[in-house]
C-alpha cells in the first residue's frame, strides 16, 4: 500500500506538460524525478510478482540518490545522518560474526574498532538532531542506548565473551533499523 501511496505521491512531483520544472531547477532534480519514478514502479512490481529482496533493492537505491542529491544540495540533516548509520553497522556486524567464529585478539580488535566507528557515527547522529527530536524520549531511548551498547560490546569483546558480542550485536542491530525507521 505504501509503494502505491509513494508513485501516486511522486507523480505530483514530477513536472508535467502544464507545469515544467523552473528554469533555474538544477538538472540534479529532474534526473532524481526520473529515476525516482523508475525506482518505484520497480519496487512495485516486484512486490507484485512477490520479489521482496529486488523491491528493497529499488527502494534502497531510491534512498541512496535521495540522499545523494540532498547531501549535494547542502540539506544534510539527522535523516541523512541516521541513513549512514547503516554501512556501519554492518562493518560492525562483519566484525562482531568474525569473532564469534573466531575469539582471537586481532578480531576482538576488529570489533572493538568497528564499534567505535559505530558509536561515532551513533553521536554524531545525535550532535545533529534538533532540540526538539533530542529531547523525545523515544529518541534518547533508541540512541543512548545504541551509544551504550556499542561500548558494551567492545567490552564484551575485549573480554573474550562471544555469546555476550553477539547478543550486543543483534541488539544493536534492532536500535539501528528503529532509528532508520523512525528518523531515517
Amino acid at each position: 500500500m505504501e509503494a502505491d501511496e509513494a508513485v501516486v505521491a511522486w507523480k505530483r512531483l514530477e513536472p508535467n506538460t502544464s507545469a515544467p520544472l523552473p528554469a533555474y531547477a538544477p538538472a540534479a532534480v529532474s534526473d532524481f524525478l526520473d529515476r525516482g519514478r523508475e525506482s518505484l514502479t520497480a519496487a512495485t512490481r516486484a512486490l507484485d510478482s512477490g520479489d521482496d529482496v529486488a523491491a528493497g533493492r529499488e527502494l534502497h537505491s531510491l534512498r541512496q540518490s535521495f540522499h545523494e542529491l540532498r547531501r549535494n544540495s547542502g540539506l544534510y540533516d539527522l535523516g541523512d545522518c541516521v541513513f549512514e548509520i547503516a554501512p556501519a553497522m554492518e562493518k560492525l556486524r562483519v566484525a562482531a560474526t568474525r569473532y564469534g567464529e573466531q575469539p582471537a585478539p586481532a578480531s576482538a580488535e576488529d570489533t572493538v574498532a568497528a564499534a567505535s566507528a559505530f558509536r561515532d557515527r551513533l553521536q554524531r547522529c545525535n550532535d545533529w538532531a534538533s532540540p526538539e527530536i533530542a529531547e523525545r524520549s523515544e529518541f534518547r531511548r533508541l540512541i543512548d542506548g545504541a551509544i551504550a551498547s556499542s561500548g558494551e560490546i567492545a567490552h564484551a569483546a575485549m573480554a573474550g565473551d562471544g555469546p555476550l558480542v553477539h547478543r550486543y550485536l543483534i541488539e544493536l542491530r534492532s536500535y539501528a533499523q528503529l532509528l532508520d525507521f523512525r528518523y531515517g
